[in-house]
């Protein structure tokens, strides 16, 4: 590991009850985070990093005996868009995840046993009000940005909107304020592939056998709207796989149905079936304006904002971070905004580091010097 910053995983547990949306009252409730570079010594210089779907608290850096980093590491770290020789970093896992945070794998107090669909459903805001819970915990008054892309993107949004004297700036990647009928219907189709299996059991499948089939069909749906037809067309084309001619039979004869098998397969070994139902309806649920005038939404918005988008991105178009932009506008807020040229999609931005590092770092160094007063 030479040469490879460790990092290690932390964790809090806040044993009073959380109230949802849906009006429940939930708790305790574990949190599990890393940090990433020191906080100065009046907390100016916090940014939030919200991670996407299946994503978790390891965004940078190495776990002892990894080969690989964090899933951000290319834009978190000393020099890069998140200089951690300037700013403390820290990412928490999302409440209802499988990383570490409570969700439905977890183990109820109250029965000794998993979660499991007992668990409730939740939404992006209860998401955030978990974050904010943590930075109460660590004495952190307010964020000089929070950051994400996807549902990292919903997050950081809603952060801007549900905390607003707390955060100096939101950058907001491909992302939305509401999920529009389309966004919902492929999630729709992907729940009912993990509901159709037989192992799923109605939620109740921990100890035995996991719904592999049904989740992987999910995931492999899931990916093909993360990629672009150019970014699939570049990698496969009509490319045969282990064989030199059609079979003209139901054997898979061409790449990139291998390449989704092999990514659904994958998927199931890393992540749990009922988490994703759970954060997948989080995200249908999202909508911020909840039949108002988006403009309407964003009016007691307090913090700058930073809204990337990506044009090969049909699953979350740059029409809808534009929209966004526009309605921030109308109040007068300060946006910054930019379109990025990418072949590769809506995982653009899990992949077009150099231009996203060029532009977030430049933004950054703004608002400290705008909004904190500092260099």
């Amino acid at each position: 590991m030479n040469n490879k910053t460790i990092v290690q995983t932390q964790q809090v547990t806040f044993p009073e009850p959380f109230t949802l949306k849906s009006g429940a009252s939930f708790g305790p409730v574990t949190v599990v985070y890393e940090t990433y570079g020191h906080l100065n010594h009046d907390k100016s210089n916090a940014i939030l990093i919200l991670h996407a779907f299946t994503g978790d608290a390891h965004a940078a850096f190495y776990h002892e005996g990894d080969r690989d980093p964090g899933w951000w590491d290319a834009m978190i770290g000393p020099g890069k868009a998140f200089d951690t020789d300037k700013y403390f970093v820290l990412c928490a896992n999302v409440l209802g995840s499988c990383k570490g945070t409570t969700g439905p794998i977890s183990t109820d107090p109250g029965t000794g046993k998993p979660y499991g669909l007992s668990f409730p459903v939740i939404t992006i805001e209860d998401m955030v009000d978990v974050q904010k819970r943590l930075l109460d915990h660590l004495g952190i008054k307010k964020l000089l940005s929070c950051a994400g892309g996807s549902m990292g993107g919903m997050q950081a949004v809603t952060w801007a909107v549900r905390y607003p004297e707390m955060i100096h700036s939101a950058i907001v990647i491909a992302a939305c304020h509401r999920h529009t009928a389309q966004q919902i219907a492929f999630h729709e189709v992907g729940r009912q592939a993990v509901m159709a299996d037989p192992d799923w059991n109605g939620g109740n499948y921990y100890g035995a056998a996991v719904p592999a089939s049904g989740l992987a069909v999910a995931r492999m749906l899931g990916h093909i709207t993360y990629m672009s037809w150019m970014s699939m067309e570049q990698k496969f084309g009509r490319r045969l796989k282990d064989k030199q001619a059609l079979g003209y039979d139901f054997s898979k004869d061409f790449e990139v149905q291998s390449y989704l098998e092999y990514r659904g397969k994958s998927f199931v070994d890393r992540f749990d079936a009922n988490s994703y139902l759970y954060l997948t309806k989080a995200m249908d649920y999202f909508d911020l304006a909840q039949g108002r005038k988006l403009s309407e939404v964003f009016k007691d918005v307090n913090s700058d904002f930073l809204a990337i988008s990506f044009t090969s991105d049909w699953l979350y178009p740059s029409s809808q971070s534009q929209e966004m932009v526009r309605a921030l506008k109308a109040n007068d807020a300060d946006v910054s905004y930019v379109e990025i040229q990418s072949d590769y999609g809506h995982d653009a931005f899990l992949v077009e580091f150099e231009d996203q590092s060029r532009v977030i770092s430049n933004y950054l160094v703004k608002v400290q010097k705008e909004r904190v007063g500092k260099v």
